[in-house]
């Protein structure tokens, strides 16, 4: 490289927003250990992991099947609460068995609650 291309790339680094190299060497079974502890928290940049551990001292990985199943059960809820309204509205009477199917949606809404604060809890 020439003088100009140096100074170029050296510029740049100093207008970079993180410009200050970080290098740590490793055995093959810390890094065997570094990749399993990564894979578990679903990240995949190493960078982003290693930058992570360091300044906050863990990653904490949500396993999304819970939350996609509150969802889900939120979604059931919300569609029997509208219907329920509907035949309200239209029959101006409440019936008990639609009474008794949002409180059965409630109560599963309540017991993934229950299941994903235990998860939570064990962090």
């Amino acid at each position: 490289m020439n003088n100009s291309t140096d100074k170029a790339k050296r510029d740049s680094n100093a207008n970079r927003k993180r410009n200050v190299n970080l290098l740590i060497k490793t055995t093959q079974e810390e890094r065997d250990m570094i990749d399993r502890r990564m894979k578990q928290t679903g990240m995949t940049s190493l960078r982003g992991y290693i930058l992570k551990m360091a300044i906050d001292g863990r990653v904490i990985h949500v396993e999304l099947e819970s939350i996609r199943e509150m969802v889900r059960l939120l979604s059931n809820a919300t569609n029997n609460i509208n219907q329920v309204a509907k035949k309200c509205n239209e029959t101006g009477n409440l019936y008990a068995r639609d009474v008794e199917v949002l409180k059965e949606r409630v109560e599963g809404i309540w017991g993934q609650t229950q299941v994903i604060l235990q998860k939570l809890a064990k962090l």
